[in-house]
Order: structure tokens, then sequence, then C-alpha cells
């Protein structure tokens, strides 16, 4: 699903709530969680999961068409793992 989706999803599931205002609202979402993840905090979400920034350490990688060695700086990334009750739906036999 796309943000895009998610955004027609919701208008259509709320109708009484203008397309622009929930447009708005989800940008405002992600926005808030980037701004958060950017600082370093972590984001917790119970039933769905959490978001965190991970460090990696700098490493030496190999280019895997040529065998030449590239070094890779440290670099931070983000890591999501899903809560209990998410795991659960999605693993329900159909």
């Amino acid at each position: 699903m796309t943000r895009a989706e998610l955004i027609d999803f919701l208008a259509t599931r709320f109708p009484t709530i203008p397309p622009a205002q929930v447009d708005g609202s989800v940008r405002e979402i992600f926005e808030l969680m980037i701004e958060t993840l950017s600082a370093g905090e972590r984001i917790e979400i119970r039933g769905f999961g959490s978001f965190e920034i991970r460090v990696r350490e700098p490493r030496i990688a190999h280019n895997p068409k040529t065998g030449e060695q590239v070094s890779l700086a440290e670099r931070r990334v983000v890591h999501f793992k899903p809560g209990v009750e998410l795991r659960e739906r999605v693993n329900i036999k159909s």
C-alpha cells in the first residue's frame, strides 16, 4: 500500500473528514516519525511494532562485479521489529 492508497482508503472510510484534512494528517504523522527517528529516538506502536535506529560500523566490502575492495563508512539505518499482534495476524492461515 502506498501513501496515496492509504489516504484514499482513510478518506473513503471516514467520509465526514475532508480528503485534504486526511492527506495533511497522514503527511504530518509520517513527518513526525521521520523527525523522531532522525533525532535518534525510538518509536513504539503497541500491537504494530517498533522502529529504531541502528548503527552499522564501517567495514571493508567487495564489489561483486569487479572483486575490488570498497570501504564503507559508518551509517545509521532504520530497523523495524514487528509486534506480537502483527506477527500473529500475518501468520493466520486463510
